[in-house]
């Protein structure tokens, strides 16, 4: 991905692939978004409501007693967690029951998770 913005010219060349790495580095807004995706997650509370969502389709009371958290909060973090595009909900009734997205970006993020996890935290 050609990004001429990041073209500069470098006081120090240091290895024969610096300018195509900068060429290809992603764009300031591309940044921008994957960052504020990482913001999410960055969330304790967040993360572990985006990962009970990647293995289980859940309504927001059973997320609240999984998680011990209030109705009110698990809400708040599904608002933030759907509108980021992470996670999707459905109607069944008068209850709403919220799952990870089917997309590329939910699925790299999850097994990401599941990798850190592992690597911090080996059984």
């Amino acid at each position: 991905m050609l990004n001429n913005e990041n073209s500069c010219a470098l006081p120090h060349k240091h290895a024969e692939n610096e300018y195509k790495v900068i060429n290809d580095m992603p764009s300031d807004d591309t940044i921008r978004s994957v960052s504020g995706i990482l913001k999410q997650l960055g969330d304790p509370s967040r993360l572990k409501i985006f990962w009970l969502l990647c293995h289980c389709e859940e309504c927001v009371i059973n997320i609240a007693a999984i998680t011990n958290m209030t109705s009110p909060a698990v809400s708040h973090h599904l608002r933030l967690l759907k509108s980021s595009g992470l996670i999707t909900s459905r109607r069944e009734g008068k209850e709403m029951y919220y799952k990870a997205a089917d997309t590329e970006m939910a699925n790299s993020l999850h097994l990401t998770i599941e990798s850190i996890a592992d690597i911090s935290c080996p059984n």
